[in-house]
């Protein structure tokens, strides 16, 4: 079978003033969280490596916000709210894109799996085969 095409896709903030670029293939694999955060603004994860993301626009109108452990940062627009993509804790030298920040038909939504980020401990340890 042919490895997928990846490219770079575009995307940012609702107001224009965050924008993005994350190189990925045309079909996605996402997480959805259940922690409290992620919960509440309804984010779909697509975690990427640090090489593989690239802010084009605003790092001047990013504001940070970390909770818990502080290893994770939430950066979002200043002006409108808009949290487009942030670093997470499982991957603290990468990010984590809210696919729904993608400019549309950017990408097509291969499998949504459940991450249960309430017992994020354990959950991170199954993920990552350690139990």
């Amino acid at each position: 079978m042919a490895e997928p095409t990846i490219s770079w896709k575009t995307g940012g903030c609702h107001c224009g003033a965050v924008r993005f670029e994350v190189l990925a293939s045309g079909e996605v694999e996402l997480l959805e969280c259940n922690c409290s955060i992620c919960r509440m603004t309804g984010y779909l994860h697509l975690i990427v490596d640090k090489n593989r993301f690239r802010l084009t626009k605003g790092a001047g109108k990013l504001t940070t916000y970390t909770f818990n452990t502080g290893t994770a940062k939430h950066h979002f627009c200043a002006i409108c709210g808009v949290k487009s993509f942030y670093v997470p804790r499982s991957k603290p030298y990468g990010y984590s894109v809210n696919v729904r920040c993608l400019d549309e038909g950017q990408v097509t939504v291969g499998r949504i799996s459940p991450f249960d980020g309430q017992h994020w401990e354990e959950a991170f340890a199954v993920a990552q085969g350690n139990v």
